[in-house]
């Protein structure tokens, strides 16, 4: 058993909040009020198996891709397997990687089915599944330390943009990474991709100096799929010149997978200093230094 999931409507009265485990995600939906108020219903019917579907999946899910699915999983574990797998060419990746994106991207599809909404978005966690139609816009800011929250870019999305997810990772958040960059930010077409590309290009970003400390992943979390992969567990000041150097390298993963279709865009950031791959600037609106 997995417990039961919480579903209700803000204090707003604007956004649904749907809680289970590690899920933890509010959605908000633009339309007529009854479109709407369906959109919330499906969105909160679907909710409610999704964590356990993933528990039945986990052996699977926390084990490296490889060419071809091993046996048949549930909708979104399949999905997580499907994106990972995008990424996995000569790199160790797990579907684990994409859970939050695919959480989202899901849950959104189940809210959409049928309705007709102008916008809706759901976030899970800061993984973000974004549906937009008409003229209908979706305006974000980016935070380049999580440790320190505030807004130091944003950015204005339309339907002709093609952005379908948003996703963010780096050292210092929620998931262990391999890399320094205190915040990777990367566009794409699902959420999905977005979560997979992020966790790989934020893991690129890397250099050497004594004030990094790394540790077995294991040794971390006991529950991490990344085994004695070294992660990052403290990063001291470093040199303009050093976070250039670390952040150049992640960059050039970045535009990899953009030449490859698989991201719209990344953005880059560690300590004062920030870098963005081709087409990212026609995305933003504001930089705050």
């Amino acid at each position: 058993m997995v417990g039961t999931a919480s579903v209700k409507i803000m204090e707003d009265g604007e956004r649904l909040h749907l809680q289970h485990g590690p899920m933890d995600i509010i959605a908000e939906a633009f339309g007529t009020d009854e479109e709407v108020g369906k959109a919330y219903f499906q969105g909160s019917a679907f909710f409610q198996s999704i964590l356990q579907d993933l528990v039945e999946d986990l052996d699977v899910l926390r084990a490296p891709v490889t060419r071809s699915s091993p046996r048949r999983m549930g909708a979104i574990a399949a999905d997580m397997y499907d994106a990972a797998s995008r990424f996995s060419e000569n790199r160790y990746v797990t579907p684990m990687a994409a859970v939050a994106g695919s959480v989202a991207d899901a849950v959104l599809q189940a809210m959409s089915d049928g309705r007709q909404l102008c916008k809706l978005y759901v976030n899970n966690g800061g993984d973000i599944a974004l549906h937009l139609d008409g003229k209908a816009r979706f305006k974000g800011g980016i935070v380049n330390n999580p440790d320190l929250p505030s807004v130091n870019a944003n950015f204005e999305l339309s339907v002709i943009d093609g952005v379908g997810g948003i996703a963010t990772s780096g050292w210092r958040g929620r998931s262990l990474s391999s890399g320094i960059a205190d915040a990777v930010t990367v566009l794409a077409s699902t959420a999905a991709l977005a979560d997979v590309a992020a966790t790989i290009i934020a893991g690129d970003v890397m250099t050497s100096d004594p004030s990094i400390i790394q540790r077995p992943a294991i040794t971390v979390r006991d529950d991490t799929d990344l085994g004695d992969m070294l992660v990052t567990t403290e990063v001291g000041k470093l040199r303009k010149e050093t976070c250039i150097s670390a952040l150049e390298r992640g960059l050039k993963t970045a535009e990899k997978l953009k030449q490859a279709g698989l991201i719209h865009g990344a953005y880059l950031a560690l300590q004062n200093e920030v870098i963005s791959s081709t087409g990212m600037n026609k995305f933003l609106q504001k930089e705050v230094a």
